[in-house]
């Protein structure tokens, strides 16, 4: 990884469009998971936008082809990331139809739920926002594989040095804490793509992760309005706080620059904010080392080499 972070003249407002001018994705492949809603919606319709064929996997595939009726070069799929059997099916539905995946954006996820268990007892937000992608860039390594190049783009959150992974309870069976549980899961995404991109280097795949910033979303669909009040997101009235907040186009705008951008050919396994590549801390190596070979152990899928 590199630390210069001026590839870049965009910003904490640029958006989707801005990111994507002057670049062709005419014959690209992408998948996003949870692209049909929130910032996986504003990605998807940007890429679609600069020609690419984008693959979304839904937990709800009515409600995403409702989403997405009209927008040309989308493809619908059933995903749920709970469930490695559904993982797998996917992946096998996907290969079958598509020999080549040149972006992976790891969008879906959820935040902040009240204990919920899934799988084989697995803490929810672990098990979603984490170990669901995991499985899933494993599955579809022999596409990404093929393009000669490729992205894989993790979309973490804004980033705390305090946050650390529960190593001795992973799936929080002694005391669960929904904002601890989802800053794991976070922190996973960002090492997930430092091991990744390790991993993938020889083979022209990179790998990022990326803060959106402060967007309003349905991820905030377990948070009710005092929580978010008292948390100085919004009013009393549901208004949210003047300057806050990024739109979605300008949410999303890091993550599809993190899978677009010709500047970051040469990087990769970086933390990415505002649409610039930052510094990450000297314990992500041996950390995201550990996380890949718990996830390897969790799941049983240990498929890049």
């Amino acid at each position: 990884m590199t630390s210069d972070t001026t590839h870049t003249t965009f910003g904490a407002h640029s958006t989707t469009g801005d990111v994507l001018a002057g670049i062709d994705l005419t014959g690209k492949t992408a998948v996003v998971t949870g692209g049909y809603s929130g910032l996986g919606l504003a990605t998807t319709l940007a890429l679609t936008q600069a020609g690419a064929r984008v693959v979304v996997p839904a937990l709800r595939p009515d409600a995403a082809k409702q989403a997405l009726a009209g927008v040309a070069g989308v493809e619908v799929d059933q995903l749920d990331l709970a469930d490695l059997a559904s993982v797998r099916a996917f992946t096998e539905r996907f290969l079958r139809i598509h020999s080549a995946l040149d972006i992976l954006i790891a969008s879906a996820g959820i935040m902040a739920c009240p204990e919920t268990r899934v799988g084989p007892g697995w803490e929810a937000q672990f098990a979603i926002n984490h170990l669901g992608h995991y499985a899933l860039a494993n599955l579809l390594w022999p596409a990404l594989t093929a393009p000669g190049t490729a992205r894989v783009v993790s979309v973490a959150s804004g980033r705390n040095p305090s946050w650390r992974i529960r190593w001795d309870d992973v799936q929080f069976g002694r005391g669960y804490d929904k904002w601890e549980a989802y800053t794991q899961s976070k922190l996973a995404n960002v090492l997930f793509a430092r091991h990744l991109d390790l991993l993938g280097r020889p083979h022209r795949v990179r790998a990022f992760s990326v803060s959106p910033g402060w967007i309003l979303t349905p991820l905030q669909r377990h948070l009710g309005v005092e929580e978010m009040a008292a948390a100085g997101w919004i009013d009393a009235d549901g208004t949210p706080t003047p300057g806050l907040f990024k739109t979605v186009e300008q949410g999303a705008a890091t993550q599809v620059w993190a899978a677009t951008s010709p500047h970051l050919d040469a990087n990769g396994g970086g933390y990415c904010v505002d649409c610039h590549l930052t510094d990450g801390s000297p314990t992500d190596s041996r950390e995201a080392a550990r996380l890949w070979a718990l996830s390897a152990d969790l799941t049983g899928l240990n498929l890049i080499d």
